[in-house]
């Protein structure tokens, strides 16, 4: 008897770290790698997107600089073949846009420029698909601001007069989205409004983190903000 009922709790716990749910927990709580893992095993639309936001993640905050690349690549492949399963599904064109987004840093100037139209066409079908979806916003935001410090806009039909309205919509749709304040800031400070610049990351930082990747972005936060000053 006790051995049935072991196994019968071995096999709902083996069911639970299968369910998309068991799978954002463990990304909640910065289980990154885990996540990944789990999420790839899961193969549906909504797994795959997990696995890609979970590689992301542990690229961006806790991978060795000789890591990112390799870990935005596993994001970017994983938000593929979440397209594949599922090409309605605005989360997995925003997690292939945030992974070229972020390998585009370490790949060669021409290569990253090539990506630049990839980037947007992917950002457009999420928000296509998702109007409200407030991240695209954020990242709309960034691929203009991006393009146009670098004089490149105009090649692909970027302008910084885009940068704000998005920046303005993703806030008011999520206004205790930390991450949206110190993105914002980042452009702010960029630009040299240091004044508005530090009032976005004194709003981010007075906003309770929810999330690992909270936690993590407050952390920037604290580290930009200091650096401003």
């Amino acid at each position: 008897m006790k051995r049935w009922v072991l196994w019968m709790i071995l096999l709902l716990s083996m069911a639970w770290a299968q369910n998309p749910t068991a799978v954002g927990k463990l990304v909640d709580e910065g289980k990154f790698q885990e996540a990944y893992e789990a999420g790839l095993r899961l193969g549906s639309a909504e797994g795959l997107v997990l696995a890609a936001r979970a590689a992301s993640y542990f690229a961006g905050y806790l991978a060795k600089d000789s890591e990112k690349a390799e870990w935005f690549g596993r994001a970017e492949a994983a938000a593929r073949q979440a397209i594949q399963a599922d090409s309605s599904n605005p989360e997995a064109y925003f997690e292939l846009a945030r992974a070229q987004g972020r390998l585009s840093q370490y790949r060669g100037i021409l290569e990253s420029l090539g990506l630049a139209s990839s980037i947007k066409e992917n950002l457009d079908r999420a928000l296509r698909l998702n109007p409200r979806h407030a991240g695209a916003k954020v990242a709309l935001a960034l691929w203009h601001h991006s393009l146009v410090s670098k004089n490149v806009g105009w090649l692909y039909g970027a302008s910084g007069s885009q940068v704000m309205p998005l920046f303005n919509e993703a806030i008011q749709l999520e206004p205790q989205t930390i991450i949206h304040r110190v993105e914002l800031a980042g452009v702010l400070a960029a630009q040299g409004k240091k004044e508005e610049a530090r009032k976005q990351y004194e709003a981010a930082l007075a906003l309770s983190p929810k999330t690992a990747a909270d936690r993590y972005d407050l952390e920037r936060a604290r580290r930009e903000l200091s650096a401003l000053r």
